[in-house]
């Protein structure tokens, strides 16, 4: 039998996992842990192995905000804050961040044709 292979796992320039580390903190209060989990899914998805993790954060008082971690030495980066942008990240520009802070050689695919 013969086991089926993931073809994106042999992608150009995706090697060891990532040491990257995205944070998404999320209100508890307002009940947004499902909204976080779905951003969340998004990156891992669309990342796979060039970040290394995704972690929910309960917080409290509103607040909905995405971090990264590089893990490469570089300061970490705040790519969304509900309490500065309102609302909640739209995702095609969070991809954007983080691919250009984790793999900028990577393609987003329609995302990157969008716009």
């Amino acid at each position: 039998m013969t086991q089926a292979t993931d073809p994106e796992s042999t992608a150009p320039g995706e090697g060891a996992p990532s040491t990257a580390r995205v944070a998404i903190t999320y209100c508890t209060q307002c009940r947004w842990l499902m909204r976080a989990a779905w951003v969340a899914q998004e990156l891992l998805t669309t990342f796979r192995t060039r970040v290394g993790e995704v972690a929910l954060v309960p917080g409290t008082g509103g607040v909905f905000r995405v971090e990264l971690d590089p893990g490469d030495g570089r300061p970490g980066v705040l790519l969304w804050d509900r309490a500065r942008g309102g609302g909640f990240p739209e995702i095609p520009p969070l991809k954007k961040a983080v691919r250009d802070a984790v793999a900028p050689e990577m393609s987003l695919g329609h995302t990157d044709r969008a716009t």
